[in-house]
């Protein structure tokens, strides 16, 4: 929301406290892409573990685009990322368990990102109503002040002269 007209610093301070906001809603939002993003990660791995049997050939990264074909010895044998830099290994079933938890507290982070949106919104329209009766008031100094110069003055001329 634009804030024009001539409210001094309080105009000034509740806009630059807008655009605050809808650079962290903004950022949020961001982050939100990120989350489902690695929740899209997880269902490809379940979906590759749920596909793939002991001999199956694949494609395994290496790092700078690269990738080495190998053989698949035993699927139940899987590495998951537990988180905080540590890993185990899973069977097949632990594996997609695993993996199904990392996606439920995704799940639970992009909520929390949601309602921390949502505590944003409710305080910029909180200041944008600020702002709307900042911009009443300041009208109807203006026009206060409009009409007091526009009419007899008190204390003016005297008729009786």
């Amino acid at each position: 929301m634009s804030l024009g007209g001539g409210g001094g610093g309080q105009m000034e301070e509740l806009q630059e406290q807008l655009e605050a906001i809808d650079a962290e809603i903004e950022a949020l939002e961001g982050e939100i892409e990120e989350v489902r993003e690695e929740k899209r990660e997880a269902d490809e791995a379940i979906d590759a573990i749920e596909r793939l049997e002991s001999g199956d050939t694949v494609q395994v990264p290496l790092g700078g685009g690269a990738y080495v074909r190998a053989e698949i010895q035993d699927i139940d044998e899987l590495i998951v990322e537990l988180g905080g830099g540590y890993a185990a290994e899973r069977d097949r079933d632990g594996a997609v368990d695993s993996l199904d938890a990392r996606k439920d507290a995704l799940d639970d982070r992009i909520e929390e990102i949601r309602d921390e949106i949502g505590e944003l919104e409710e305080e910029s329209d909180e200041l944008e109503d600020r702002a709307r009766q900042l911009q009443q008031q300041q009208m109807q100094q203006l026009q206060q002040q409009m009409q007091g110069q526009g009419g007899p003055q008190p204390g003016g001329e005297d008729d009786d002269a």
